[in-house]
């Protein structure tokens, strides 16, 4: 990462992320970097993971029960919260980027984006 000095804590971090698509918590991520750095404390893990998406090297998915995620794959794609467990799954979906154009029309600004999460009740709870 560009102007940080590296981490082998944040690297470790990192590959995890990469690693999974299990979308973990801050707590998760600790509980698996404890494994390979027994002493990293809790605070460590939440200022790598936030230092992390400010460098686009993760994203941070608010799941709207005041609790957040992570993920690695930084590639434009969507996300499903099943209101049951809780679990949260990549969709495989083609690109919703036709709706930058579409909020676009009539606003007078500039869209750069956009953040989308589908929410119901995943297979196993269903």
């Amino acid at each position: 990462m560009a102007g940080l000095k590296y981490s082998k804590q944040r690297e470790v971090i990192k590959e995890y992320l990469k690693s999974t698509t299990e979308h973990p918590t801050a707590d998760m991520v600790y509980d698996n970097v404890r494994k390979v750095f027994p002493k990293i404390s809790l605070g460590t893990v939440y200022r790598n993971l936030n230092l992390l998406v400010e460098h686009g090297e993760a994203l941070k998915l608010d799941c709207g029960d005041s609790s957040e995620r992570f993920d690695g794959n930084t590639h434009n794609h969507y996300h499903f919260m099943c209101k049951e467990c809780g679990c949260v799954s990549d969709l495989k979906i083609d690109s919703l980027a036709h709706i930058d154009t579409l909020a676009a029309n009539g606003f007078d600004g500039e869209i750069h984006g956009h953040v989308t999460y589908f929410y119901g009740i995943c297979a196993r709870c269903k």
